[in-house]
């Protein structure tokens, strides 16, 4: 059985971290899949998705290891193509990825104690973000 739902969340214009993992909960719940696997996968070149402790210091760290791993404010041939200043976003996108998958037992994602599924939108402008989650395995 395979199930699909989508999300819809809100960026601003800086490198946001939201938590998904109640809402991924949320679909697994009402997919009726008891066992098998949650992709969640966020379309577009400028956000990511991973997991992490959801905790307010370790995703300052994130954040600044970003910044120092690919950093606004640098030349990037994108911007110089384009002119929209996110040529960092798609760099940062792509390091990270576009998807994770977890693991479903009874009903539940198989998540670490301090693990949270998230969504990083890096671009450099407010954004609608969509979230597809796939839900594929054996019904309850």
């Amino acid at each position: 059985m395979v199930r699909t739902f989508e999300l819809t969340k809100n960026g601003t214009s800086e490198t946001d971290v939201i938590d998904l993992t109640e809402d991924v909960q949320d679909a697994v719940s009402k997919s009726e899949i008891a066992n098998g696997i949650v992709t969640v996968f966020v379309p577009g070149s400028t956000a990511a998705v991973t997991t992490i402790e959801y905790e307010r210091g370790v995703l300052k760290d994130l954040v600044l290891a970003l910044e120092r791993i690919v950093p606004r404010g640098e030349k990037y041939y994108h911007d110089s193509a384009w002119g929209d200043g996110n040529g960092y976003a798609h760099v940062r996108s792509a390091l990270v990825g576009p998807s994770c998958s977890v693991p479903v037992k009874n009903g539940k994602l198989l998540l670490g104690t301090w693990q949270q599924i998230v969504l990083l939108d890096f671009d450099n402008r407010p954004r609608n973000r969509k979230v597809i989650l796939q839900i594929i395995g054996d019904t309850r």
